[in-house]
C-alpha cells in the first residue's frame, strides 16, 4: 500500500535550531541540494527549492553561451497551472492551440478543460528555460557552466560529486541532465526500453502559406508530418520517412524536410529560411526508481519516449514541481526524511503512463497499409467525437487528470483576495477555510469567496491532501 505523504509531515521544528543545523552544514562545506543539468527540469526545480530557503547549486555541462536547441515546443495545461503557481505563466510567450488533430478527423479538443489554460501553448523550450532561469537567479541560484561530471560517490549523510575542474558535496543531488544521464551511469541504475522510431526530422522554418489549422499533422503509410507555429512567424516541423533510416549525425537538407512534408501533408507550404535542423531517434525507456539513497533522477534522466503529445518537458516539470516541495520540507525540518519515498510512489506511476500514451500515438502514425490507416482513421475519428472519451483524452495529454490516489488536482478557486494558485506563490501549503484555524508555520490560511462544505488543505504543488491525514501537531 503506497504511504500516505502527510504522514511523513512532522512538528515544525523552531527556526533558531533549524538555522543552528544549517550553520553546522556550511562549516563542513556541505551545501543543502546540488542539481545536475540546467534545462526546465533543474531550473524547476532550483527555483522550487531556492524560494523554500534551500541553498542549491546547479551544475551545467553546457558553456554559458551555449544555446540550447531542443525538441520540446508546446507547454500544456496543467504544466502551465504549475508556472502559473509560481507567477510565470502569464509571462510565458507563444500561440494558444485550442485542439490538436491527430488523424483525418480524429481532434482532442482543449476547449473544455476545467482550467484558466484550456489549450495548448505553442512555444519553443528555450522561452521556457528563459524564465525559469530568470527566477532561479532571482531566488540566489548558483549555476556553474562548463561543470562536466565524471563522478559521484555517497554515504549515510552527503553525495559528493565531481566534476573536471571542482568536486562538490550535498545533502541531496538530483540528476536532471537528459536522456544520456551521467548521473544516472554513475549510481548504477539500468535505464530499459527500446527505441521506438528512428531518423525523425526536425526543422524550425519560415513558411509562404499559413496552414488551416493551428497545429496540422497527418501520417501515410511510408512518413508522417507534425506542423506547429511558435506565434513569431517561425514554425516547428517533425518529419519521418520510413523510406530513409540513417544515423542521427547524417547531414539533412531542407529539401528532405519538404518532400516527407508534402507526402504527408500534401503541401510544404513553402517551407524556407531554417534556423535549426536535426535529427533524433525516439526511445521509450524509464528507469525502476527514481532514487538511490540520496541521489533522485527527474525528467528525462528518468523517463524518455516519443515526441507525440509533446508530453517530455511536461512530465519533467511536473516531476519537479513534486520533488521540490518535499525535498524542502525535509531539509526545514517538517518532514522526515521517508517523505522523498513519496516521489517515487507518485510520480513514476506517471511516466510510465506517459511512456504508454505516446507509445500508442506514435505507433499509429506509424501504420503502413492505407486499409489499416483508413480502419485508425475511422475509429480515432468515431471515439474522440464521444464528449466522454474526448474528455477524457484531453484531461491525459494535457495532465489536468494526473492524481495521486486521492491526492486530486486543485482548483483554482478564488479567494476573497485573489486566486488560490496566487495564494500558493510562496511555496507553502494552503488550507482553504471558512474560519480562521491555527495551523503551523508553513501553512497559509485564506477564505474563498464562496463558503466551502470543510476545510481544503492544498499541497504546494496544488494537489489537495487530507488534513487529518497530514497528523499537524
Amino acid at each position: 500500500m503506497s504511504t500516505s505523504v502527510g504522514q511523513h509531515l512532522l512538528t515544525f521544528h523552531p527556526a533558531g535550531v533549524y538555522r543552528e543545523i544549517q550553520q553546522a552544514l556550511t562549516k563542513e562545506g556541505i551545501m543543502n541540494v546540488v542539481i545536475v543539468g540546467a534545462g526546465p527540469t533543474g531550473l524547476m526545480l532550483a527555483g522550487d527549492l531556492a524560494q523554500a530557503g534551500i541553498e542549491v547549486t546547479i551544475l551545467e555541462r553546457r558553456a554559458s553561451t551555449e544555446a540550447n536547441t531542443t525538441r520540446a515546443f508546446g507547454v500544456h495545461a496543467r504544466t502551465l497551472e504549475q508556472l502559473d503557481i509560481r507567477g510565470l505563466a502569464d509571462r510565458l510567450p507563444g500561440q494558444k492551440v485550442s485542439g490538436v488533430r491527430l488523424f483525418a478527423k480524429a481532434r482532442i479538443d482543449l476547449s473544455s478543460l476545467p482550467t484558466r489554460f484550456n489549450y495548448l501553448l505553442i512555444t519553443p523550450q528555450y522561452e521556457v528555460e528563459k524564465l525559469l532561469r530568470e527566477r532561479a537567479e532571482r531566488l540566489g541560484v548558483k549555476i556553474e557552466h562548463g561543470q562536466e561530471v565524471i563522478g559521484l560517490s555517497q554515504n549515510a549523510d552527503s553525495v559528493t560529486v565531481k566534476t573536471t575542474t571542482s568536486t562538490w558535496e550535498a545533502k541531496y543531488v538530483v540528476g536532471t541532465d537528459g536522456v544520456r544521464s551521467k548521473v544516472r551511469e554513475l549510481i548504477g541504475l539500468p535505464f530499459p526500453g527500446k527505441s521506438v522510431v528512428k531518423s525523425i526530422m526536425l526543422a524550425d522554418v519560415r513558411l509562404d502559406t499559413r496552414p488551416q489549422e493551428a497545429v496540422t499533422v497527418n501520417a501515410v503509410g511510408d512518413g508522417f508530418a507534425f506542423i506547429a507555429p511558435f506565434g513569431d512567424g517561425w514554425y516547428r516541423v517533425f518529419a519521418w520517412d520510413r523510406r530513409k533510416q540513417v544515423d542521427d549525425k547524417a547531414p539533412l537538407e531542407l529539401s528532405e524536410v519538404r518532400e516527407v512534408t508534402k507526402r504527408a501533408l500534401g503541401t510544404d507550404m513553402g517551407m524556407h529560411d531554417p534556423r535549426w535542423m536535426s535529427r533524433f531517434h525516439s526511445d521509450e525507456r524509464q528507469v525502476p526508481t527514481y532514487r538511490k539513497g540520496r541521489v533522485f533522477l527527474a525528467g528525462d534522466a528518468a523517463h524518455c519516449h516519443s515526441p507525440a503529445g509533446g508530453q517530455g518537458m511536461n512530465t519533467g516539470i511536473q516531476d519537479a514541481a513534486n520533488l521540490g516541495w518535499k525535498l524542502a520540507a525535509v531539509l526545514n525540518g517538517h518532514a522526515d526524511e521517508q517523505l522523498l519515498d513519496t516521489y517515487q510512489e507518485e510520480r513514476h506511476p506517471v511516466g510510465r503512463a506517459v511512456l504508454r500514451s505516446s507509445g500508442a500515438i506514435i505507433r499509429l502514425a506509424m501504420v503502413k497499409s492505407k486499409a489499416g490507416q483508413a480502419i485508425r482513421n475511422a475509429i480515432c475519428g468515431f471515439l474522440l467525437n464521444k464528449a466522454k472519451i474526448s474528455r477524457k483524452a484531453a484531461g491525459q495529454i494535457s495532465g489536468i487528470d494526473i492524481h495521486y490516489g486521492g491526492k486530486t488536482r486543485a482548483s483554482d478557486i478564488e479567494l476573497e483576495t485573489g486566486r488560490l494558485f496566487e495564494a500558493l506563490r510562496g511555496g507553502r501549503f494552503v488550507l482553504v477555510t471558512n474560519e480562521a484555524r491555527d495551523t503551523p508555520d508553513f501553512v497559509t490560511t485564506v477564505k474563498p469567496k464562496n463558503p466551502v462544505a470543510q476545510p481544503i488543505l492544498v499541497r504546494p504543488d496544488g494537489y489537495v491532501t487530507d488534513w487529518d491525514d497530514a497528523k499537524y501537531r
